[in-house]
């Protein structure tokens, strides 16, 4: 072939660095964005907030070196205790096994350019103080699991070995209590192919579960549910006691499903005291560590407020608006700006000339994002109307196509808008997503929301008699009787989806 050179016309779609900002700023949550916020502040010196924060005064050097020491001792604070705790393993695989005496431990005597966009919320600063205060707004434990247990060995006169043995068991421990691993495992973790290293040290490990076992919280330490119950029925005085103790030890299956008449026979007793055995059981933590955990969800704050117009629900006119808390208030740097203006070509041919450019499309786009997400909730809540009046069992098929098409949007585009946004209402705060959701067949010709069936379920569930509840089968005779067609095998995938469980699982006792 000879070659040539040819010239071709076409055309193709192009993403621009600011359209593709636009994209991505859409579809961050409100977390997501503050972040991006306080990034693009630190790195564009164009960009800063409008508001009363430029006018505080900077703290003193000494007031940072302060902080830095604090952080500095913190940090060291944590790295000992680290190294404290990962030391475990280490006496553990260097330990010579057989010279140490371990007959003390049954003993228990062990010795983190537009104007009126609002700021958002915590883009100020925040400080160690402010953790602390959030901590104590939800009421955060001040300790763990792994130090409430370490407290307790404090004066128990333990070997090198067998107290590196139980700390590498704590720290081993999961959020509930658990142990997570085996102790063989653990023991050929650390020995590795030396078969005889390995039992000396499952003796060790055996011995130290002993132990951590015998510890408060009871229960901590098991390796089973079962395990863990009879751990806390070890030290309660009752008649029904080893009744209980035989049930959590084979008979768990039957008892969840409140299987009375096979628990007596399998036990060989009445169901009284079968009943008698359950009540007990029912008293016990099935997760003693859980209260040392602390609480890391974080409050919702939702992007879109909707209100009555007027005030009252009965005008079925409902408006929305974005909530002030989630706005940055952002703007350009004025002095900068006319710094740049005063010279001729610095726009166009400086790099602050580039960054001054960038701050105008960061804030055009934050505005189009929220100018976006409220045209898309106004959109959802004008076709939810009766949602808001009359709550979830008036809810709508609605699918994203169809708010698409009314908005002249993409379907990809009412989808970055409804993930992980959220909508506060008189019903509760929403994401957007929950006011979609497919239909179901009625009687009339008509569509029932699948949110609306969930409703009606659990409004059936929530009047059933305790003592005969309703099957699913008879859920969706109901529905049928209201003139929804619903299949037993949908209502049972609509209660598993609301976490309610089965009719015998529900039965009173």
């Amino acid at each position: 072939m000879k070659p040539s050179l040819q010239l071709r016309q076409s055309q193709h779609l192009s993403l621009t660095p600011q359209l593709q900002q636009s994209i991505r700023l859409l579809q961050l949550s409100t977390l997501e964005l503050q972040q991006e916020v306080q990034q693009m502040l630190d790195t564009n010196p164009l960009l800063e907030l409008d508001g009363e924060e430029l006018e505080a005064p900077m703290a003193p050097p000494a007031s940072l070196d302060a902080r830095a020491n604090d952080e500095a001792g913190s940090a060291s604070s944590a790295s000992a205790e680290e190294a404290a705790g990962g030391g475990a393993e280490a006496e553990l695989s260097g330990t010579e096994f057989g010279t140490t005496e371990r007959e003390d431990w049954a003993n228990g005597t062990e010795g983190d350019d537009f104007d009126g966009i609002r700021e958002l919320p915590g883009l100020s600063g925040s400080s160690a103080d402010g953790d602390e205060e959030l901590g104590n707004d939800f009421d955060a434990p001040q300790r763990s699991l792994t130090e409430h247990l370490r407290e307790q060995l404090v004066g128990r006169s333990l070997s090198r070995t067998d107290r590196a043995a139980l700390w590498l068991l704590i720290d081993s421990l999961d959020d509930d209590g658990y142990l997570a691993d085996p102790l063989e495992e653990l023991a050929q973790q650390l020995a590795g192919d030396d078969a005889e290293a390995q039992e000396e040290l499952l003796d060790h490990l055996k011995v130290a579960l002993a132990l951590l076992q015998s510890l408060d919280p009871a229960g901590v330490g098991a390796r089973t549910l079962g395990e863990c119950l009879r751990l806390q029925l070890r030290g309660v005085q009752d008649p029904a006691v080893p009744l209980a103790m035989d049930i959590c030890a084979r008979l768990l299956e039957h008892l969840a499903r409140r299987d009375w008449r096979r628990l007596a026979i399998l036990t060989h007793s009445s169901e009284t005291e079968v009943r008698a055995a359950q009540a007990l059981i029912a008293r016990l933590d099935p997760k003693p560590g859980r209260r040392f955990a602390r609480d890391t969800n974080t409050p919702v704050v939702p992007d879109v407020l909707v209100r009555a117009k007027g005030g009252a629900r009965s005008s079925k006119q409902w408006l929305v608006e974005i909530n002030p808390e989630v706005l940055p208030k952002l703007r350009i740097n004025e002095m900068y700006a006319r710094a740049l203006r005063s010279i001729k070509g610095a726009i166009s041919g400086s790099p602050l000339g580039g960054q001054l450019q960038e701050a105008r499309w960061f804030i055009k786009n934050i505005q189009q994002r929220f100018d976006t997400i409220q045209r898309v909730s106004q959109a959802i809540v004008d076709r939810q109307s009766g949602f808001f009046s009359h709550g979830e069992l008036a809810m709508r098929p609605l699918v994203l196509r169809e708010i698409a098409d009314e908005l002249g949007l993409h379907e990809s585009t009412i989808s970055r808008v409804t993930t992980a946004k959220y909508m506060a209402t008189p019903h509760g705060t929403f994401e957007l997503k929950f006011f979609f959701g497919s239909g179901l067949s009625t009687e009339t010709g008509g569509e029932a929301s699948s949110t609306a069936v969930r409703a009606l379920i659990r409004q059936f569930i929530d009047a059933e008699d305790k003592k005969k509840p309703l099957s699913d089968s008879q859920l969706s005779t109901m529905l049928e009787e209201q003139g929804i067609q619903c299949a037993r095998r949908t209502v049972a995938k609509y209660r598993e989806g609301m976490k309610i469980a089965t009719a015998p699982m529900r039965k009173n006792i």
